[in-house]
């Protein structure tokens, strides 16, 4: 029998008396956690006539995943109550009606328009931090600095504004066609604003927990890239302007099976940028020179948790997709070009979680093929709509 070391008695005894997670929560935890069934409880109570019963299902199930997500990453228990406010805010000086939005603090600060444009202009504001704030870190041989942790603040600020734009844009369209109210998920201008909200909050989740500030230069420098395509298609071809849901939309499907997506499309964004970072360091480190970004494996490891994560809710997405269209179409499953595309997307994040967890495989492959698959993934988001035609062409470029 082989003999114990006292640091293994040691990790055990840790193991041991460790708490379970229900039992570490504190006050604040269940403070933020009755704030938001009180919320719930608020909003059912006064635009309950606007919902039926599934809607009302998806609400109660949101609300219990921000209060577990509230648990699980502690910053959301201030982002989200702040993201409610602001948005209440907008709709007491709306008044019932979309003439207020002269308003000054709707007009620059809180109609969705306005908080969108904040978004991005913090996003262009949290690359150049980023960028600044890393290249000063490595002159000085430091892990952080001002402009990371400025940084870091603006790249918060661009979420909570992205939000609690959709928030308000949610409540606009019923103001503007109150038999015709959506959730802000439908055309591609609101995706993608839902999808710069989600990449940058699992960024900010990663960046707390692996302390990887210095690769966030790369993660905003794709956020950039999008934030630019959104203000384009803005400007060229007025998607702002919130149109009413076609048929083929008309359906509570969409409200969870969007949002589970844009999760997983999110996470594998990141993974993609990270494995640049990554073939960065280990080009440093194959001409014997030491990176200033964080080590090659920690960067591997975060890169695996966030195709991990993605790749858990792409699969949630795709279930979800082919119930939706047993619903209106009649079958699970038709080989649609999107459908087709979404089914290599998964195969392709399955691989890869399949060599890595499997095989063994680490290193430079894994980190071309994640940067490969934002290519596949981006094709299966957008370049079906602009080169392809099939039941999903309602979603044009």
């Amino acid at each position: 029998m082989t003999q114990i070391s006292k640091t293994e008695r040691l990790l055990e005894h840790e193991l041991l008396t460790q708490k379970p997670w229900i039992r570490r929560l504190n006050v604040l935890d269940w403070l933020f956690a009755a704030l938001i069934v009180l919320a719930v409880v608020f909003a059912q109570t006064h635009i309950g006539h606007h919902m039926d019963g599934y809607e009302v299902a998806i609400l109660w199930f949101s609300a219990v995943s921000a209060v577990f997500l509230g648990w699980f990453f502690k910053p959301l228990r201030w982002f989200i109550p702040l993201s409610l406010i602001l948005a209440y805010s907008a709709v007491q000086l709306y008044g019932g009606t979309i003439a207020n939005t002269d308003r000054f603090l709707l007009k620059y600060f809180l109609s969705s328009q306005s908080a969108i444009m904040w978004q991005c202009a913090f996003v262009f504001f949290a690359w150049f931090c980023y960028i600044a704030g890393a290249l000063l870190a490595r002159r000085s041989h430091t892990e952080t600095n001002t402009l990371l942790g400025m940084a870091s603040v603006f790249a918060w600020v661009s979420a909570l504004a992205g939000f609690t734009g959709m928030l308000v844009r949610w409540h606009e369209s019923y103001l503007l066609r109150p038999d015709a109210g959506h959730i802000p998920v439908s055309t591609l201008y609101e995706v993608f604003i839902l999808f710069m909200v989600i990449t940058a909050l699992m960024y900010l989740y990663y960046e707390k927990k692996f302390a990887i500030q210095k690769l966030g230069g790369f993660v905003f420098a794709f956020m950039a890239v999008l934030v630019s395509f959104v203000l384009w298609y803005s400007v060229s071809r007025e998607a702002h302007a919130i149109q009413p849901l076609i048929p083929a939309l008309q359906s509570w499907w969409m409200k969870i099976h969007v949002p589970a997506n844009f999760i997983g499309y999110g996470a594998f964004c990141i993974s993609a940028m990270l494995g640049v970072a990554e073939l960065a360091v280990l080009r440093a480190e194959a001409k014997g020179r030491k990176s200033w970004l964080p080590a090659s494996q920690v960067i591997e490891e975060v890169m695996y948790k966030a195709i991990a994560v993605g790749f858990l809710f792409f699969t949630i997405a795709t279930i979800l997709g082919a119930l939706w269209a047993a619903d209106a179409w009649g079958r699970y499953w038709s080989w649609d070009p999107k459908e087709t595309w979404a089914f290599i997307v998964w195969l392709n994040y399955a691989v890869w979680l399949h060599l890595r967890l499997v095989a063994g495989w680490r290193g430079k492959v894994l980190a071309w093929w994640a940067v490969i698959g934002l290519f596949i993934t981006a094709f299966a988001f957008i370049g079906v709509n602009m080169f392809l035609s099939g039941l999903h062409s309602y979603g044009a470029l």
